[in-house]
């Protein structure tokens, strides 16, 4: 029989322990808030070289929106940085090939767009590895950068991102386009009037997990965007060429400009 002095210690223990371990594993839940992300954390907000803005699109590839994307990108004579999701990427392997061989990183944003703060180590370590895997098989070459969904990191997902050989990476401003009453004028100003010289855009080129339809609303509103980063003298282009201190320059894509 246990003694009841060892149930009660043990009862004690665990009713400490537990809320410090759900409180380190939501530790880096801490970078999701945008300005501190920005000033403290440069390298996870993507902050590169002052003379250059970072464009990035999440959530794809989508058969019926991401070629309009790459249209539009080739026309202008651009490359990107896309965070694939797997399950998306299961669906159309050909086009995530196509981005590649046109020069766009290809990066991971997991197999499920789902937070990582419900899952535990191994569940996150399994879905980014998934995830990563399946963009090495299908461009030929690994990937090195990782958004978690939503933004929100782990101490899970830390974990995962060092031993798969990932780097995190989230953004300094984006244009909340997912929103079912966004439009294009509404995404190009929430860009815009936090968008600096080496800075990284966040955008999505599917609408697997917005207000559908509002890929439309993204792709219209990226002329003026991309104008007015022109007029202020930023390239623009991928994250493998933003001179990220510290960021691995790597990755599936050729990286072209």
């Amino acid at each position: 029989m246990i003694p009841a002095r060892l149930v009660r210690a043990t009862a004690l223990a665990s009713a400490v322990a537990v809320p410090a371990l759900a409180a380190l594993h939501a530790a880096p839940v801490v970078s999701t808030f945008g300005p501190l992300r920005n000033t403290a954390m440069p390298r996870l907000a993507g902050r590169g070289r002052p003379d250059h803005v970072a464009l990035t699109f999440d959530d794809g590839p989508d058969h019926l929106s991401t070629p309009r994307f790459l249209a539009f990108l080739d026309a202008r004579g651009l490359r990107a940085t896309f965070f694939l999701l797997g399950s998306m990427l299961a669906r159309s392997p050909g086009l995530a090939a196509e981005m590649a061989a046109a020069g766009h990183e290809i990066a991971v944003h997991g197999w499920h767009h789902r937070p990582l703060l419900l899952r535990g180590p191994r569940a996150a370590h399994d879905d980014l590895a998934r995830a990563r895997d399946a963009v090495a098989d299908v461009t030929g070459r690994p990937p090195v950068l990782f958004r978690p969904p939503y933004g929100v990191m782990s101490t899970a997902a830390h974990v995962a991102c060092r031993r798969l050989g990932l780097a995190p990476v989230l953004w300094t401003c984006w244009g909340e386009d997912w929103r079912r009453r966004a439009t294009p004028r509404s995404v190009e100003h929430t860009v815009l009037k936090d968008l600096r010289g080496g800075g990284t855009i966040l955008l999505h080129d599917s609408d697997c997990t917005s207000a559908t339809g509002s890929w439309r609303t993204t792709l219209a509103a990226l002329p003026r965007i991309l104008d007015t980063c022109q007029e202020r003298g930023w390239q623009v282009g991928p994250l493998n060429e933003h001179g990220v201190p510290g960021l691995p320059t790597g990755g599936a894509g050729r990286g072209l400009g």
